[in-house]
């Protein structure tokens, strides 16, 4: 099932300061779409506009709208909506007083599921999706802190995958891990594009590259270019994106 996303005339403040401004861009179901730009230039903000999460600070407010499958995501309930649109964060977050399989299943059973089995057949399809299963069946009571950095990313992405969301978006989900842990959250993020459209947040240039089917570059607030990653980063409309990417500023 297609998951359009389609921004339009996207602004959002955190009290005075504006850190969107007019942002409008079609995000294509089943693809990657990368976010890049340098620190500061709103492409969290933007992401968290997506499930509205950036709503929930303090002095914060959003002008224009995001369309998902044609209908606004401020027409709905804040709660239901993040069922269809999961968030992966750039810092593991385990809950830390529970198992790995209470774990990846808080999302469901906070959404009323309680039967054992149910909840157990969810917890392997999620973990197995997520890459995770066959390194942690056998220890499914151990707490989840017990896992290594990367096993713990991957522990939350099972957890946002369990409550079967149509939308993805992770920030900077592999900043903090190693280079082995890397390869392994960008080799999941290609094969859950079949399933998901991912929206992600990277400052890494090489990951966009390799796994990114579009990519949009964001300064200063602004959409300065959006297109296919291969002609982002070999042939640039604008030359703030050639800058960027070539390293002579961020």
């Amino acid at each position: 099932m297609e998951q359009n996303l389609s921004v339009r005339e996207l602004e959002a403040w955190y009290g005075s300061n504006r850190t969107l401004k007019g942002i409008n861009i079609e995000i294509t179901s089943n693809q990657v779409t990368a976010i890049i730009g340098p620190s500061g230039c709103g492409k969290s903000t933007f992401v968290r506009c997506i499930n509205r999460m950036h709503e929930t600070l303090p002095g914060s407010k959003v002008k224009g709208d995001i369309i998902l499958n044609g209908k606004s995501i401020y027409d709905q309930d804040p709660v239901s909506l993040r069922k269809m649109v999961g968030m992966v964060f750039q810092k593991a977050n385990p809950f830390p007083s529970m198992s790995i399989f209470e774990n990846v299943v808080a999302g469901v059973k906070l959404n009323g599921l309680r039967r054992k089995q149910n909840l157990q057949d969810i917890a392997e399809k999620s973990l197995r999706m997520a890459a995770l299963w066959d390194e942690v069946k056998d220890r499914l009571n151990y707490s989840g802190m017990s896992l290594s950095g990367g096993q713990q990313q991957r522990l939350c992405i099972a957890r946002a995958l369990a409550v079967e969301p149509a939308v993805l978006l992770m920030d900077e989900p592999a900043s903090a891990l190693d280079p082995i842990a890397t390869m392994h959250i960008e080799e999941l993020v290609r094969q859950l594009k079949k399933d998901y459209t991912i929206v992600i947040v990277t400052h890494n240039m090489q990951q966009a590259a390799r796994i990114a089917d579009s990519t949009a570059f964001f300064l200063s607030g602004e959409l300065v270019e959006h297109g296919p990653t291969s002609e982002i980063f070999t042939n640039p409309t604008d030359k703030r994106t050639e800058d960027y990417i070539t390293g002579r500023f961020g």
